[in-house]
Parts: structure tokens; C-alpha cells; sequence
């Protein structure tokens, strides 16, 4: 196991384990436009540093998430919500008050949406973010006429 710090969580991750895991998941399999458009700036790498940055080190293709929401779309940009599951502990969280990272990056071990990941090992924990990201795909924002802002 090996410890990590991000943002003020500590982890120890099992990480082959987890990149087992992955090298043998899909990609996200929604076919909406909000997934289709996350899964086009995951394949080219097109995500913010900080979340690449996590998952390279552990072995996470970005496009293999276990969970994706789109929360909001404001001026083309649209806000995710990401999660990644990862074999190992979540050990410490930062004080309630502690501002957020950019991303909101943050670590849970409640897993209410184990989309596709029902067979992950235990013990786990999700490594969330909740980016803003542009919208890329030549096509209206899903639930727009064409040519409404």
C-alpha cells in the first residue's frame, strides 16, 4: 500500500489492485451528449491538470470513470461530477471548513453509485472531482434548440 495526500485527504492506495482493475473495465458507457462530451475531453486528455495528475499516478485511464453527472451548464461550460474508484483506505479528511481545491477535488467511502464497478475490490474508496469543462462536440448542449445560447 502506498500513502497519498491530495488536497488535505490521506490515502493509502493498493495500487495494482486498482490498476488491475481498470485494465480490464470499460469506458463510461453512456451515450448522451453530456457523456459523450466528457468522454471526448478524457480521450484527449483535455481535463484539468490537477485531475490528470491523480489519476496518472494511479494508473487510472481518464475515460474509465464509475460514476459521471453533469450538474450544470452555464455560458458553454457544463459541471461534472467525476468519480474513480480506488482500492484502498481513505484514513483522514480535512476539516469541514477547508477550502476546496479548484476541481473540488474530494475522497468518499460511501458508494451509492457503483455504476459498472459492482466488483471492485474492497476495501475502496471514490476520488471525486467536480470540474467545469467546455463544451467540444459539434452539436446544441443536450436540451437545446438549435440556436438558443
Amino acid at each position: 500500500m502506498k500513502r497519498l495526500s491530495w488536497a488535505g485527504y490521506t490515502v493509502e492506495v493498493d495500487g495494482e489492485a486498482t490498476r488491475e482493475w481498470y485494465a480490464g473495465a470499460e469506458e463510461w458507457g453512456c451515450d448522451c451528449g453530456h457523456c459523450r462530451n466528457f468522454l471526448a475531453l478524457a480521450k484527449e486528455r483535455k481535463l484539468p491538470e490537477e485531475i490528470l495528475g491523480c489519476l496518472d499516478e494511479l494508473g487510472i485511464p481518464p475515460e474509465k470513470c464509475t460514476e459521471l453527472s453533469e450538474l450544470y451548464d452555464q455560458d458553454g461550460k457544463l459541471l461534472y461530477d467525476l468519480h474513480y474508484r480506488v482500492a484502498g483506505r481513505l484514513l483522514a479528511r480535512p476539516p469541514e471548513d477547508a477550502p476546496r481545491s479548484e476541481n473540488s477535488l474530494w475522497c468518499g467511502d460511501e458508494h451509492f453509485y457503483p455504476y459498472g464497478a459492482e466488483d471492485f475490490p474492497e476495501p475502496c474508496f471514490d476520488l471525486c472531482f467536480s470540474p467545469w469543462l467546455p463544451w467540444v462536440l459539434d452539436e446544441p448542449i443536450d436540451g437545446r434548440k438549435e440556436g438558443e445560447p
